[in-house]
């Protein structure tokens, strides 16, 4: 399908919409569980994903709607998707809890098991990251629309690397010599990738878990500016072909450098 201009602009407006709930969730006590994986969940999350569940849905009748909140969905029924939304109604709910402002909602059109355009708005910093694949990236910040432009790297043996939960002396001891690696803590992954985008960090190594729908609309983003993600055999991740939507341990980069000189994983 085509991503018209009526058809993004009337995405975006779901997402802001959905943005706006969080901002309300955000002003208040909110109730909270663990899940099974000991991950707690809100009832933002619950609200923001029904919310969007219910819009998209709207939008395009025929596109079923993936959730982190609602993924239990096997393979055999998901496999005969050849488009589906899938969407993270909270990304960084710990964030949220927090009280740090690093936190997102996104949405990501999936085609032909291929991230093809994703959304990132975080609500309180006031930024929508957003890209169609072939059709650029572009930062919406306080109103003012722009677009990215591609990055080469840095110039020097210095590898500003983002994290959160990892352990930063595990990644220590993947970087090879002579870089010298830089660690820039940060929020949520997909807010990690705008740091990527916008140049302010060269990388996220991510050793943990995560779902296919933290990385899809990065896919997307990275994507169009010469970056990419790939796991720790540097090969790129899978969307909708394994009967778990868990990820492998990943990385995200936003130049085309030869990582394999950069770093070494076990």
């Amino acid at each position: 399908m085509n991503i018209t201009q009526q058809f993004l602009h009337a995405t975006l407006d779901i997402v802001h919409h959905a943005g706006r709930h969080l901002q309300d969730f955000y002003k208040k006590t909110v109730t909270v569980q663990t899940k099974s994986d000991n991950t707690p969940v809100t009832e933002a999350d619950l609200f923001i994903s029904h919310f969007l569940t219910e819009k998209l849905a709207a939008l395009t009748p025929d596109i079923p709607v993936l959730s982190e909140e609602n993924c239990n969905i096997p393979l055999s029924e998901r496999s005969r998707w050849r488009t589906y939304w899938l969407i993270d109604p909270l990304d960084g709910t710990q964030q949220f809890l927090n009280r740090t402002d690093q936190f997102s909602v996104m949405s990501c059109l999936i085609k032909d098991n291929q991230p093809y355009f994703g959304i990132i708005h975080a609500p309180m910093l006031q930024k929508t990251y957003y890209a169609i694949k072939g059709q650029g990236a572009y930062l919406l910040e306080k109103n003012k629309l722009r677009r990215l432009t591609a990055l080469t790297g840095p110039s020097s043996h210095n590898i500003k690397i983002t994290l959160g939960s990892s352990d930063p002396y595990k990644i220590l001891e993947c970087v090879q010599k002579p870089y010298h690696p830089i660690f820039l803590p940060y929020g949520s992954s997909s807010l990690k990738a705008g740091l990527l985008a916008e140049g302010v960090a060269d990388c996220y190594v991510r050793l943990g878990n995560t779902g296919e729908w933290d990385t899809a609309a990065a896919e997307v983003l990275l994507g169009e500016l010469n970056g990419k993600i790939f796991d720790t055999r540097f090969q790129p991740l899978t969307y909708n072909q394994r009967e778990t939507l868990i990820n492998p341990h990943f990385v995200m980069v936003n130049a085309p450098l030869d990582w394999k000189k950069i770093f070494q994983f076990n």
